[in-house]
């Protein structure tokens, strides 16, 4: 997998890039999520605002400051992750759908924020000149890759070794039955506020890379559907798998573009393809829903299985 990823930008297009660049944004993203959602039991539909967070705390050091550009990402995510902490204090007595709605009044609150301030740009919002690395502008999906890439490889490698220390361990106990948990000593309200702040880090690096990725961060640029997004990429791909966030995100990103591909290559010109739109969509909301009623553990319990059957292969009975 390190091999296909050293040699993927080598062969691939420009728009395959791009698509590669997109793809690991939405997997860090999706696993910050899985860490509250799919790993603590928590839900949240607060994920876009966290990356709005992120997103525009690089603008704003970026076009005023002039920080240097890991210094920005950094820095975005500690401001998410201390929004997504707030965010957290009624996690200790609400859940469930309570909870998720608390997390959408955060939502609409963020955007409030962003688009009536001056100092974020207003409605206009903020535009950024290219990262830079060593004198370089980072102004190509080429360059880019190597900057996005390498660091949600990291994201992944860090969330993978939570679960291995008392930390994830607590997280897991929370979601499994927190009742039990805080019998056993697990403090809810300390691991609960961590699992959003951790979550929302994940967020505010994720909308960092973003804001370098499109170089424009506006108001509009983080909907709540966004959040559905992500929200609906760990479920179908496996919530609690760290594997599960990252097929989740893939298969959200990508399948919306195949079929567009294929809608595209049918005969009958443009014509036909702006009629089969919606059909596109159509598909792909059929086959979120044909997961959640046929495979409710996801596309990570997909490739657990097909494992399991190389696994044994050729000398299963």
């Amino acid at each position: 997998a390190a091999a296909l990823l050293l040699l993927f930008p080598f062969v691939a297009s420009d728009y395959w890039l791009y698509m590669a660049c997109l793809v690991a944004i939405n997997v860090a993203s999706a696993t910050g999520l899985n860490i509250l959602t799919g790993y603590t039991g928590l839900v949240s539909l607060g994920q876009a605002a966290f990356m709005g967070l992120g997103a525009y705390t690089v603008a704003i050091l970026q076009t005023r400051y002039g920080t240097p550009m890991l210094l920005n990402l950094l820095a975005g995510g500690v401001v998410a992750m201390l929004g997504g902490i707030i965010v957290g204090i009624p996690s200790l007595r609400v859940k469930g759908l309570y909870l998720a709605i608390a997390t959408i009044a955060a939502s609409f609150i963020a955007h409030f924020l962003f688009a009536n301030f001056e100092f974020t740009g207003g409605t206009a919002g903020l535009s950024l000149a290219p990262a830079r690395v060593l004198g370089m502008d980072l102004d190509t999906s080429f360059r880019l890759y190597w900057l996005i890439v390498p660091v949600t490889v990291l994201m992944l490698l860090g969330a993978a070794n939570l679960f291995r220390t008392r930390i994830g361990r607590a997280f897991i106990a929370i979601r499994d039955r927190d009742i039990s948990a805080e019998v056993l000593g697990i403090a809810l309200l300390r691991y609960k506020l961590l699992s959003f702040g951790l979550s929302s880090f994940y967020a505010g690096v994720a909308g960092g890379l973003w804001a370098y990725f499109f170089r424009v961060v506006t108001p509009e640029s983080f909907p709540l559907l966004m959040s559905i997004f992500f929200l609906a990429a760990i479920i179908v791909g496996g919530m609690g798998s760290i594997l599960g966030g990252i097929l989740g995100a893939v298969f959200m990103t990508m399948v919306p573009e195949l079929l567009k591909l294929l809608v595209d290559l049918l005969p009958g010109g443009a014509s036909l393809a702006v009629f089969l739109s919606p059909v596109r969509l159509v598909i792909f909301g059929a086959l979120i829903i044909g997961f959640l009623v046929f495979e409710p553990l996801g596309l990570a319990e997909v490739w657990r299985r097909v494992r399991r059957f190389f696994h044994l292969w050729p000398f299963r009975n």
